[in-house]
């Protein structure tokens, strides 16, 4: 999903990652290769945030976080793709009041 801002600072306060910004250059390839998604990069590697998605939490505002690519080492410095991966991370991208 692609995320607002303010979406983005509530997941990266319940998420110790990083947003790659809108126009880095990266962004191209990701979406060819992932589609049209807020991306995140943390200690495991390349993240997106999807809606949960059941019939009782369809209108929550919650998110779990979905793991699309891993470090190859220690280092950080390259990515390998996989399936997408749910993690067991679930953010709450609403406040309890709705305007």
């Amino acid at each position: 999903m692609k995320m607002d801002a303010t979406q983005i600072e509530r997941t990266l306060n319940q998420f110790d990652a990083q947003a790659i910004p809108p126009g880095h250059p990266v962004i191209p390839q990701l979406q060819r290769l992932f589609g049209d998604h807020t991306y995140f990069l943390d200690k495991n590697g390349l993240n997106i945030v999807e809606p949960v998605d059941t019939e009782e939490q369809a209108d929550s505002g919650l998110a779990v976080v979905v793991n699309l690519a891993n470090w190859t080492d220690a280092s950080a410095a390259s990515l390998e793709p996989h399936e997408p991966e749910s993690t067991e991370l679930v953010v709450k991208l609403e406040t309890d009041s709705r305007h």
